[in-house]
């Protein structure tokens, strides 16, 4: 089977089971000929049995057929961090104000939900990347 040429790879990050054709999705994949409501069907069948709502990232990459093919990525750290600590966003000036404290467990379970993601060879070095991006939202970590 001859492979198919590579024409675009876009990122985008939408909501589990609730991506819809209109910005960001729209604009990001009509420049390139590919069918907005089709990405939409396959992202929110792919995605429906996760949190509704959960921002996703997904790869998607563009075939010069118009075709396309694209893979599911963890939630970003900062959505996870928020959801576990149930506040609505990090600090403006996180060096001062902390908003919140991420328990050890917590941490934890955030590290390994994200360790295939994340360019870390072990749990511990998974966690310090996690803690790092807490800090930088104004959360305390406990270790």
């Amino acid at each position: 089977m001859a492979k198919k040429k590579i024409t675009a790879i876009v990122k985008l990050q939408c909501p589990a089971g609730k991506a819809t054709p209109a910005p960001p999705v729209g604009p990001a994949l009509g420049p390139h000929g590919v069918s907005a409501p089709m990405f939409c069907q396959q992202f929110n069948d792919r995605t429906k049995n996760m949190e509704p709502g959960l921002v996703i990232p997904a790869i998607i990459t563009i075939y010069q057929d118009k075709s396309f093919t694209f893979i599911l990525k963890t939630p970003p750290a900062s959505v996870l961090i928020k959801k576990a600590c149930g506040i609505e966003k990090g600090s403006a000036l996180p060096q001062k104000d902390k908003v919140a404290k991420l328990s050890k467990a917590k941490l934890e379970e955030i590290a390994k939900l994200k360790l295939p993601d994340l360019n870390a060879n072990d749990l511990e070095a998974a966690k310090r990347i996690i803690a790092g991006t807490a800090r930088a939202m104004g959360v305390e970590v406990e270790w």
